[in-house]
């Protein structure tokens, strides 16, 4: 076994390996590069090495200086996490080149599962499911409904050199094929100078299925379970579960065979994820393989009990698979949430800036309900622009389904974040949503069921109420302990009270009545509904934890003026406490007024201005791109909401805007 392993990554999956591997007795060596420099992958390793600025492609992607910070310390093997250079076959074989050994697959399965076409031959002459289609040059209509027909519909008309939507075309009949393959042909032509089209099966309202393999040095691979991750955001996962609801025993069982007879036959000797796209009707079809660590494992960690990240140290180190295929046993459920540094209510912008209040719910486990949360930031950190806008992977673990996602909406709603966006309520609607919670999934669920982006549900029905009654308890509290302070309140008043009171979420309005009820708080709203609440919360703890009606429950608080802000199960509301004369006299007063639409245009996010698009004194309408702002690695294009003339551009290009920052101002 190895002495010392190098870790080549940064943030939640280098503190996520640093684990493992001292649990296992491990040395550990951390890189880092200027952006890094405080940050908690290095704090948690035993050594760290600086290899360059805070840029990836100067830092983290530079092989060389991975190597030389191997030889500076003497590691003997080096751990890639996933992204960065964890899928480069020119990594494996420079490390293999340098005499240190590389944790993951040889070179070879690397190349044969990186090209998507060769993965795909490599797939069929497997025996591996693959999309039915015909690769070859179509040269007629004729030609495309015969294949069309052949392969049964609905089909994909896709251009050879296709991308971005272009060149591509769904066909239900005969008719559909023809028209679509002159159209796809006439626009691929167009778009990328290849005519070239082929054909495959559509599969419609797809879900994202995927299995974890296996495999050792000798000749060894199992499967060990599959993950759901249909729920996806512009192809980017959001949440993840395992086992899959859609699937029986039977397929996958069928599954799990055709990814290790994948594996196999590419000589695999890691943990890898072969996935697959799923029909409705439970058939499915390869995708990819990618051999790396999926940011998901930890799911399939939690319901089969095995370490992938110590399975793969040891079979990197020559060791045999400790586990047989029949020793597979799955346990309960597991459900994980990414959490990001993003706004949903503003198209999911990134978000970069100080945490100044990070309080993620602790790890622990309870009455079979388990919560886990891989994270590479503390308190006091910065989410900067250079890298991916993970925050944490939330993750849960319970007996059932239902359990494990009632699990992580307790923890989501007990998770707080100050200083930056994030997805958090996002992530607690989806765990609220119906068809979230039946498994009528496809990939393309948040697309269908949030067409117009992400606004802050407004409290309705039993999240109402429990945030009345929170509103009501935190009240209450506030004022005990103000009497208590200035001496008007006797000892025994706090047991003997009945007060009237009306609770504002917003501008709805709920008449209640309080009491004391064997050491809780009684809430009677005016429709006789009665909730019992009970909490240990003091003032300035950012979560509420406590019981409503004898269930755990848990909110953020943020204080306000006069009231509070809570947040729960997705919804957020202002909740503020009045007797009933002074809720009757708040309803008389006006409105204040919005002062109408802005002339300024704003930087949503903090990031670099790659391009300006408009000069002074140009005309624009709305939708017309106005400048080009990168944070994290994307590019975003901020467009005119209103129309007008631009009167004076204030920031230039390379400038490094803060949120809110002037871009242009307009006439």
């Amino acid at each position: 076994m190895f002495d010392k392993i190098l870790i080549a990554n940064r943030g939640e999956i280098a503190c996520r390996i640093i684990k493992t591997a001292k649990r296992m007795g491990i040395a550990t060596v951390a890189v880092y590069s200027d952006a890094d420099r405080d940050a908690l992958h290095v704090e948690m390793a035993d050594e760290a090495v600086h290899i360059g600025p805070a840029a990836a492609a100067e830092s983290y992607l530079v092989i060389e200086k991975i190597i030389d910070a191997c030889k500076q310390t003497g590691a003997q093997a080096v751990h890639p996490g996933y992204g960065f250079l964890s899928e480069r076959e020119a990594f494996a074989e420079a490390l293999k080149a340098a005499g240190i050994v590389f944790i993951g697959p040889n070179p070879r399965a690397i190349a044969a599962m990186g090209d998507k076409i060769e993965s795909k031959k490599a797939a069929a002459t497997a025996n591996v499911s693959t999309v039915p289609g015909f690769l070859g040059v179509i040269e007629s209509p004729e030609h495309a409904v015969q294949i069309a027909d052949e392969i049964g519909y609905p089909v994909m008309i896709k251009a050879s050199a296709g991308g971005g939507g272009k060149g591509m075309r769904i066909a239900h009949s005969a008719d559909e094929v023809a028209e679509g393959f002159a159209r796809a042909k006439s626009e691929a032509a167009s778009s990328f100078g290849d005519d070239r089209v082929f054909v495959e099966k559509f599969i419609v309202d797809p879900r994202h299925i995927e299995i974890q393999v296996l495999g050792d040095k000798h000749g060894n691979a199992i499967w060990v379970s599959e993950r759901e991750c249909s729920i996806q955001r512009r192809n980017q996962k959001v949440i993840e579960e395992a086992p899959s609801p859609l699937l029986d025993e039977e397929t996958r069982r069928e599954m799990g065979e055709q990814a290790v007879a994948l594996a196999k036959a590419v000589d695999y000797d890691s943990a890898g994820t072969v996935e697959f796209v799923v029909g409705q009707d439970k058939s499915f079809f390869f995708l990819e393989m990618n051999t790396r660590l999926q940011v998901e494992h930890p799911v399939t960690e939690m319901i089969t009990g095995i370490d992938l990240v110590e399975e793969m140290i040891r079979v990197a180190a020559g060791e045999k698979l400790r586990h047989a295929q029949e020793d597979i046993r799955l346990d309960g459920w597991s459900v994980e949430s990414r959490i990001y540094a993003e706004d949903p209510t503003r198209g999911f912008l990134p978000s970069t800036g100080r945490l100044t209040l990070y309080r993620p719910p602790a790890d622990s486990g309870m009455d079979g309900v388990s919560v886990r949360n891989d994270t590479g930031v503390t308190e006091g950190g910065e989410i900067s622009i250079y890298y991916d806008p993970m925050i944490a992977k939330l993750v849960t673990h319970a007996p059932t389904r239902e359990q494990a996602i009632e699990a992580q909406a307790r923890a989501l709603d007990a998770f707080a974040i100050d200083g930056i966006r994030h997805n958090i309520p996002f992530l607690s609607a989806l765990m609220a949503h119906p068809r979230w919670r039946e498994a009528r999934l496809s990939t393309g669920f948040i697309a269908e069921e949030f067409p117009d982006g992400f606004a802050l549900p407004v409290p309705e029905g039993v999240v109402a109420l429990r945030i009345a009654a929170v509103g009501a308890q935190i009240d209450h509290l506030l004022n005990e302990r103000k009497r208590r302070i200035s001496g008007q309140m006797r000892p025994d008043e706090a047991v003997r009270f009945t007060r009237e009171r009306s609770v504002m979420l917003g501008s709805e309005r709920h008449d209640i009545t309080i009491s004391e009820a064997e050491g809780q708080l009684a809430v009677d709203f005016a429709d006789g509904t009665r909730i019992l609440v009970a909490s240990g919360w003091k003032p300035g703890d950012p979560v509420w934890a406590g019981t409503i009606d004898g269930t755990p429950v848990a909110m953020q608080v943020r204080a306000l003026l006069n009231g509070v802000r809570l947040s729960h199960a997705g919804a957020f509301s202002d909740v503020r406490v009045y007797t009933r004369r002074e809720a009757d006299l708040a309803a008389i007063m006006p409105e204040k007024r919005d002062g109408g639409a802005t002339k300024q245009l704003l930087c949503p996010m903090p990031g670099l201005v790659r391009s300006l698009l408009v000069s002074e004194g140009q005309e624009v309408k709305i939708g017309e791109p106005l400048v080009m702002v990168e944070a994290m690695k994307m590019e975003n294009v901020l467009r005119a909401e209103r129309e007008g003339t631009i009167a004076k551009i204030v920031a230039k290009e390379g400038d490094s805007l803060a949120v809110d920052a002037v871009i242009l101002e307009f006439a």
